[in-house]
């Protein structure tokens, strides 16, 4: 999968994009337009879980262990590796070993951002029902 920069969401391309090159242009564009939604469809889905949305906040405020991590946000350990696995593999996290401890920080600024905005959003706005 292509992914933009951790730190720079991708720029949709279209009539801003400055490209008046004609029909190949467009086509090109157009391509592009589709590879940037299938990548953002596939960081929406990994962000879909109500689990993996608390662990990207949880680690907005730093890095964090494993251990840390089942501290702040209430579920089992190898449910907890299984999301961090998944948010790790789609980019949205980095690691690193510290010792005997795997340490996971936010890896893509872009995911965490959109995270951030939506939930305290929703959280200004309250439960919608």
């Amino acid at each position: 999968m292509n992914r933009p920069p951790a730190n720079r969401p991708p720029a949709l391309p279209g009539p801003a994009s400055g490209d008046d090159s004609g029909p190949v242009g467009q086509a090109d564009a157009s391509d592009t337009s589709m590879q940037v939604f299938e990548v953002a469809a596939e960081l929406f889905g990994v962000l879909s879980s109500p689990l993996r949305l608390r662990i990207v906040s949880a680690l907005c405020q730093g890095e964090l262990s494993v251990g840390q991590l089942l501290e702040r946000v209430p579920t089992t350990q190898p449910n907890m590796s299984q999301h961090l696995s998944v948010l790790y593999r789609a980019g949205v996290l980095a690691r690193r070993r510290e010792g005997t401890q795997i340490v996971y920080r936010i890896g893509n600024l872009s995911a965490s951002t959109i995270c951030r905005t939506v939930c305290v959003d929703l959280a200004i706005q309250g439960p919608a029902r």
